[in-house]
């Protein structure tokens, strides 16, 4: 009798919903009949590929709008990845405000307003006033504000539960990026790009908000000590007096998470200034300026670095290392080897080992200029001189859009494939403004990256000899790239025009979900790139990554809509255009009224789930 009470009472209620814990983040997409979308990218190892079923190639082009929500003020872009669980999706929009609404319905469930102070704050941010996520955890939901703030709320209220201090705008960090959920503690970096910034990342406890430790991506000023042995071996990198300049190594996106080895892995940004002649005596020899333009494994209970990978030693190129990185087992010349793996802004795609940071390879999935190539025995980039740049312009590819940036790519175990939202061919000339002095008071970061904005009169270097894939028809229009890890080599790919936004998802039906421009959410054939749906959103660009979920056994995709501007530093908050953007969630014969200007938000199509 006693066993059986006790086995009783250790299993949820009916109906009731699993606790969003270390095992269910863990195991997020191992059960499909759980059907919730708990994190980012899904796993903590940002694989954004679900096991559902019930979507595949026989029924796919049935998806219709279901349903939609309008979030609200804050116009412009929309990079949030929606989370799902409990039957509720949680969803973030510009100046950080959160809302929680019926998965089935649509209807509003709560709403918090963190009430940015939003001119100072929007006159720090470097890209437009954005928010790409949030986490959940322990009843909690983390929201990163924009102002520097990290707030946990109440999952049934969306009341503030604790407040926590990560950066000062004062300071030129904002923040814009998903919170990372490891071992109890809520992981997030600060964004300040093209800002005289030192970068950091920095852990909090969950219940709590106790800061836990804090990883500091480069050096700063050596008469006022180091922070860690790892920072005293950085400085050894730099020249001068660097941490004038503020050295950059933004942390804005890209954290993921090994529960087996305990280790973060964190994707820094680039030098700041740009010109690498601002930061060294030398340019000749140049310096490695840790830890820009990096990953950086630290362990989870001390933030101690156990081990880094250079992308881009001595970057003066703009090639932000923060895009997502993914964790997966790999074949790798007969060995199963535990990679993890990007695809780099600079147009290369790494795999290292995730548990030393041991090099295994890298080679271009787009043109490339910078470099000739990787020297695949040290994983050093073999710089191509022809592009390193002074006082004139130099053309260099890619460019600052980069090859592939925030736009989260996905990993499918059945195809072995990485499906890659790039660009096709991106350039950009550079030149230093070699007498640059940081100016706090200019709006923007236009300003602060070094670079010598106005070129009038001077001479434009000739472009270098470029590797990689001839771009596509459309040349510089983005493409759909279904990359091979363990081969390093391209399986397919596909025009698909600005490809920037959106993002990827793949599904265990051989299924790959993109949005595209013009507010389209194609699926591909996850193994031949086909296009089996192109799906009308009523939106436009600016669009968010899509998720998959499921209730009452029926599976839903959503993602958020963008109206298709970008908002710039300083501008008002008002929409750009008359599209507001929206929560979208589309299902089998979907038949709700597509979203159009001026229009009220959709309510739910006869179908729904609460009505079967």
């Amino acid at each position: 009798m006693r066993w059986f009470l006790a086995v009783a009472l250790s299993l949820p209620l009916w109906g009731q919903a699993r606790r969003v814990d270390d095992a269910a983040l863990k195991n997020a997409a191992k059960s499909a009949s759980d059907g919730d979308w708990l994190s980012y990218g899904l796993t903590p190892g940002e694989t954004r590929y679900s096991p559902l079923k019930l979507i595949d190639a026989s029924n796919v082009k049935r998806l219709g709008l279901v349903w939609s929500y309008e979030v609200g003020e804050g116009g412009g872009d929309q990079e949030a990845t929606p989370l799902v669980w409990n039957n509720t999706i949680f969803g973030v929009t510009n100046w950080s405000i959160v809302f929680a609404v019926d998965a089935r319905t649509g209807q509003e469930k709560w709403r918090w307003d963190p009430l940015v102070n939003r001119k100072p704050t929007s006159d720090k941010m470097c890209c437009g006033v954005v928010n790409r996520g949030l986490a959940l955890y322990h009843n909690k939901v983390y929201v990163p504000v924009n102002d520097g703030r990290l707030e946990a709320l109440d999952v049934d209220t969306g009341k503030p539960v604790w407040e926590a201090r990560v950066s000062y705008v004062q300071n030129e960090q904002t923040l814009t990026m998903a919170p990372r959920i490891a071992k109890g503690k809520v992981i997030v970096g600060a964004a300040g790009g093209d800002r005289p910034t030192r970068g950091f990342f920095a852990a909090f406890d969950a219940d709590t908000g106790h800061e836990a430790w804090r990883f500091y991506t480069v050096p700063g000023d050596p008469a006022k000590g180091f922070e860690s042995s790892a920072m005293r071996k950085a400085a050894a990198t730099w020249d001068g007096e660097w941490w004038k300049l503020g050295g950059g190594g933004a942390v804005w996106d890209g954290i993921s998470y090994d529960p087996e080895s305990e280790l973060v892995y964190v994707g820094t940004g680039n030098a700041e200034p740009w010109p690498e002649a601002l930061r060294t005596k030398d340019v000749s020899t140049g310096h490695d300026n840790l830890y820009v333009a990096s990953i950086v494994a630290v362990h989870v209970d001390t933030g101690e670095l156990k081990w880094h990978y250079q992308m881009v030693p001595g970057d003066e190129w703009d090639y932000d290392s923060v895009q997502q990185m993914i964790l997966a087992d790999l074949n790798i010349n007969g060995r199963t080897r535990k990679v993890i793996m990007q695809a780099n802004k600079n147009g290369f795609f790494y795999v290292l080992d995730r548990i030393t940071g041991e090099f295994l390879s890298a080679q271009p999935f787009s043109r490339v200029t910078w470099a000739k190539g990787i020297d695949q025995k040290t994983g050093r980039p073999i710089i191509n001189t022809e592009v390193k740049y002074g006082k004139d312009p130099v053309p260099v590819s890619p460019g600052g859009g980069g090859a592939h940036s925030w736009s989260p790519m996905s990993y499918n175990p059945q195809t072995g494939l990485v499906y890659i939202p790039s660009r096709g061919w991106d350039t950009f000339s550079y030149a230093a403004d070699l007498d640059f002095k940081p100016d706090p008071s200019r709006v923007g970061g236009a300003g602060q990256t070094g670079l010598k904005l106005n070129t009038r009169g001077l001479t434009v270097q000739p472009p270098a000899a470029a590797i990689g894939p001839e771009p596509l028809e459309g040349g510089r229009l983005g493409t759909l790239v279904a990359y091979d890890p363990a081969k390093q080599e391209i399986r397919w790919r596909v025009p698909v025009g600005n490809s920037r936004y959106g993002g990827t998802l793949s599904t265990a039906t051989n299924l790959v979900f993109q949005v595209a421009p013009n507010g389209r959410l194609i699926a591909y054939s996850a193994d031949k790139g086909e296009v089996i749906a192109d799906i009308p959103t009523g939106m436009r660009n600016g669009m968010g990554p899509p998720v998959t979920f499921v209730i009452d056994g029926k599976q839903y995709i959503a993602l958020m809509g963008g109206s298709g501007g970008t908002q710039s530093p300083g501008r008002s908050n008002e929409p750009t255009t008359a599209i507001k953007p929206r929560l979208l969630v589309f299902g089998l014969d979907g038949h709700a009224e597509l979203p159009q200007a001026g229009a009220a938000p959709a309510a739910a199509s006869p179908d729904s789930p609460h009505q079967q």
